[in-house]
């Protein structure tokens, strides 16, 4: 009897989202296009150069079987773990005994500094406190009220220029920038967007490429590189230092304005205030981790759903549902359960930060293997959220993996945003704003591929596409 039936009928006839949107993902069979994997473990000299065009088939077919792989790599040896024992003890319970790689500071450190990102140690933990505020429940609310208000006005711009060929990373790239301005400054990115956009993309470029010096010197010893990174983030730096000068003319208010407030005025019990400097390290973390990442989510989300007609009018209805009035964070998530799960399989289709990677700091032992201090520990969420033990059809698209009444995913199977005391404490954030963003947007557009040709990943630092696609939005009704 359901044969034929359009997805909007079966919406109807079933009240059950899980269902419907099981029938929908079937209907439109996604399998999205993704690198192939190598057939064996590659030569170091190629490694080293797969490393800096793109890294994800870099993991031969074994990996995506195995609980734990080992290999050599540049003197040292190399764990890939996928098991959630081993990922649990390496991220978790003895995530003291494991820290950030030279390769990982010597690449961010010139944009970031020393902020909650890479800071180790009593610093770290400093910082954590001193930031945590930001990120409180009133914070998230703030963020839902400037997404919604700044995703009306991108729509009004887009409907003003024309709905051609449309250039969506672009687009979410200019919104996830123009929301993180607004909330963590209480202004407009106008003046300064092309300075960022072209700061980030410039060092993307050129910089953060991995070279074999930033894997073999240990932290702390010079290299030609260094000094090339630190010219190369000096734009990107000075674009921020008169970003947070314009804001820190207006005195903090009470309660706090924006992000910036808190951050400024954060001290707790025997903490002091953050310095000059060290604020600045953590409004660029802030900054660029929490749009740049958000961007790329969206862009996948679309990307999936141009695919997925099927998905995609489900992901509307239930928009049109929820209708136009400004909700909290947590209406967000709970009144858009369809669009929160495309979300969710995006960022395991497309991570973000698709390997994570620590070295040991001293002995350890992990799954019964001796890990000698200096061992490289990798937890890939490319390859963890493939894994053919831990899901069932991974290279497929099927956001009702994470549809309220699915099996509950494995905690240690879906790691977008890391685990353990080292997660993300922007996670809330960037699913809150992604939400509303896609549900917002599909209540106006259907999305439409402009051409069929495939759009494969490539990760470097992040996971972004090879080529920027266009696509065409068509106004609903």
């Amino acid at each position: 009897m359901l044969l034929g039936m359009s997805t909007a009928t079966l919406a109807h006839r079933l009240h059950d989202p899980l269902t419907e949107l099981r029938i929908a993902v079937a209907a439109d069979a996604l399998v999205p296009p993704v690198p192939r994997p190598v057939t064996g473990p590659l030569p170091m000299l190629r490694l080293l150069r797969q490393l800096r065009i793109n890294a994800l088939p870099t993991w031969a077919e074994p990996a995506y079987e195995l609980d734990i792989v080992e290999r050599p790599f540049l003197g040292r040896t190399s764990f890939l773990i996928n098991a959630p024992e081993g990922i649990r003890r390496v991220l978790v319970d003895n995530a003291e005994a494991y820290g950030r790689t030279p390769a990982t500071i010597r690449i961010l450190a010139p944009m970031i500094g020393d902020g909650l990102f890479l800071a180790t140690g009593e610093a770290w933990r400093r910082q954590r406190r001193l930031v945590a505020p930001a990120f409180a429940p009133r914070a998230l609310d703030l963020l839902a009220r400037v997404t919604d208000r700044e995703t009306e006005r991108a729509i009004d711009g887009l409907r003003r220029g024309g709905l051609g060929a449309v250039d969506l990373l672009g687009f979410v790239q200019r919104l996830a920038l123009e929301i993180a301005g607004r909330t963590l400054f209480s202004q407009a990115m106008t003046a300064h967007r092309e300075a960022v956009r072209e700061g980030i993309a410039a060092y993307g470029e050129r910089w953060a490429r991995p070279g074999a010096l930033d894997f073999f010197l240990p932290d702390g010893w010079p290299a030609p590189q260094d000094w090339l990174r630190r010219a190369g983030a000096q734009k990107w730096r000075r674009t921020l230092a008169r970003i947070i000068a314009e804001r820190a003319a207006v005195p903090p208010s009470d309660p706090p304005a924006d992000l910036f407030d808190v951050l400024r005025s954060a001290a707790g019990d025997g903490d002091a205030p953050f310095t000059e400097a060290q604020l600045a390290d953590q409004i660029a973390t802030l900054l660029l981790a929490g749009h740049e990442t958000t961007a790329l989510s969206l862009f996948w989300s679309f990307h999936l759903l141009a695919s997925a007609p099927q998905v995609q009018a489900l992901v509307a209805a239930e928009a049109d549902e929820v209708g136009g009035a400004t909700p909290t964070a947590a209406e967000v998530l709970a009144s858009r359960p369809v669009a929160l799960a495309v979300v969710k399989e995006a960022l395991r289709l497309y991570p973000p930060a698709f390997t994570i990677v620590r070295v040991a700091l001293r002995d350890d032992v992990v799954m019964g293997k001796p890990v000698p201090a200096g061992a490289l520990m990798v937890v890939a969420p490319w390859v963890l959220h493939r894994h053919r033990k831990l899901w069932a059809e991974p290279a497929a698209f099927d956001p009702g993996r994470f549809m309220p009444g699915a099996p509950p995913v494995d905690r240690y199977a879906w790691l977008p945003f890391g685990i353990g005391p080292r997660v993300c404490i922007g996670a809330q954030f960037a699913l809150v704003e992604a939400t509303l963003v896609l549900s917002r947007m599909l209540a106006r557009f259907r999305v439409e591929p402009v051409d069929r040709r495939p759009v494969l990943p490539v990760g470097v630092v992040t996971v972004y596409p090879e080529r920027n696609p266009a696509f065409r939005l068509v106004p609903r009704r």
